[in-house]
């Protein structure tokens, strides 16, 4: 099994016109498992996919079942700040904590996925925050998954065989740090001899934080043979890179974290898999490594200056992350959280992918923050939003305002001034079209 981008142009389509051009232009055996459109203008988007080569036969990230009802009964917010996309909040360790704690506050639950909260050492998401790998958010409003609150996971560990013992106790002490710090349910290690061999870089078309993974096999061969003992799994294992790129990532503000787009795209791998919640942190490949000298850095990366394994913020993450519901006939039951119970998602502006047109072909309010900068190069507002579906907002404040005049019922153009005239169209008697007559009603 073998995980590598591949960059496509497609046509502006709809949702199943799109779907069904990706599929066209694959070669046997190649299965997405992320998607991303990079940059569009009026005719066509550029793409980048995430690829499995594999024999192994997955559900297509593209199949899509609309919903029938919006459930009203709680307002739920799908808070995403896509990995390797260089997002100002969010981008690097952890540093979209506090809008997660903001927007949490403004929704019964939050759904967000590692990237928005894992700081290293540091997981300070709320306890109504639903930590959810992010290909299932995405198979959760395309319409094919749902989600099922648990009081906690047994939580199986996955960590290389480092050839420095160090490395490999060192984690080893974080899991056994979190049981007695939190209580997390997870008694033992399973260490990986023939690891997967992961390679981390930049595509050339945008920019974005890609990679190549090799030997998955392995490593679900070797979780596999865990059965049902455990409910989710963590990664540990190490990230090839070029050695400057430790230095420099610290010292040049403008780098993007290079190590989360490999991460992301092995992580959609086992969860689309094994349909487990899984999560992945880095393993220092050296002492060279565990060793620099970063000296006083940008507060977005600080988590990872004084960290040694990176570990503890998934240990935490995964210790409530919710169960996979896959069984369709059960997707509408009480208890069970899927795209009918999805009130509103939130998006740095410019950034498409599954979850975005999903969101779009279901009906669900997108809200788009400028303040969030990336390096995805989208006009949202050409895409056929209905009304009142699409709001772009300055920055996080902004937006949660949006969220909670959503959950209020309240138009948003009602709580601005001016506040527009009415307009008035008359019903002609002589079975003639419609004529909008330029009168208004002036408001009381």
């Amino acid at each position: 099994m073998i995980l590598y981008e591949k960059e496509i142009n497609l046509p502006k389509k709809s949702l199943v016109e799109l779907c069904n051009e990706v599929e066209r232009q694959l070669l046997p055996g190649e299965q997405p498992v992320r998607f991303v459109i990079t940059s569009s203008d009026a005719t066509h988007y550029k793409c980048e996919l995430g690829i499995l080569k594999s024999s192994h036969k997955l559900e297509s990230i593209f199949d899509f079942r609309k919903r029938k009802f919006e459930n009203t009964d709680q307002f739920n917010a799908v808070l995403l700040v896509p990995t390797g996309v260089g997002a100002e909040i969010g981008g690097h360790s952890g540093d979209a904590g506090p809008v997660a704690r903001l927007i949490a506050s403004a929704c019964d639950n939050l759904i967000t996925h590692p990237n928005v909260v894992n700081g290293s050492d540091i997981n300070e998401m709320p306890e109504n925050t639903l930590y959810v790998e992010g290909s299932v958010i995405s198979r959760m409003i395309m319409g094919t998954v749902g989600l099922q609150k648990v009081r906690s996971n047994r939580i199986l560990l996955v960590i290389d065989k480092h050839q420095d013992k160090f490395f490999h106790d060192s984690a080893i002490n974080s899991l056994s740090a979190a049981r007695a710090a939190f209580g997390l349910n997870s008694t033992e290690v399973l260490m990986v001899e023939d690891n997967v061999l992961m390679r981390a870089f930049y595509s050339e078309n945008s920019g974005r934080a890609v990679g190549r993974v090799e030997r998955l096999e392995n490593l679900i061969k070797a979780i596999g043979g865990y059965g049902k003992d455990f409910d989710a799994v963590a990664l540990s294992s190490i990230i090839n890179v070029p050695m400057n790129y430790h230095m420099d990532y610290f010292k040049d503000d403008e780098m993007l974290n290079p190590w989360g787009g490999v991460e992301a795209m092995l992580t959609h791998a086992v969860s689309s898999i094994l349909n487990i919640p899984s999560a992945h942190s880095p393993m220092c490949e050296s002492r060279t490594v565990s060793d620099i000298e970063a000296g006083r850095v940008d507060p977005r990366k600080a988590a990872e200056a004084v960290s040694l394994t990176y570990l503890h913020c998934i240990l935490k993450g995964l210790h409530k992350s919710p169960k996979i519901i896959t069984e369709t006939e059960i997707l509408n039951n009480s208890g069970i959280l899927s795209s009918k119970d999805v009130s509103c998602l939130l998006i740095p502006d410019g950034c498409v992918g599954l979850p975005t047109i999903a969101a779009l072909e279901q009906g669900i309010p997108v809200i788009a923050v400028k303040e969030n900068k990336n390096r995805m190069k989208n006009d949202l507002r050409s895409l056929p939003f209905a009304y009142d579906k699409l709001f772009i907002v300055e920055n996080y404040l902004e937006a949660a305002g949006v969220m909670q005049a959503l959950k209020a019922g309240v138009s948003l153009d009602t709580v601005r001034r001016p506040l527009k005239f009415t307009k008035v169209t008359e019903a002609q008697s002589d079975n003639e079209d419609l004529k909008v007559k330029n009168n208004s009603v002036k408001p009381a």
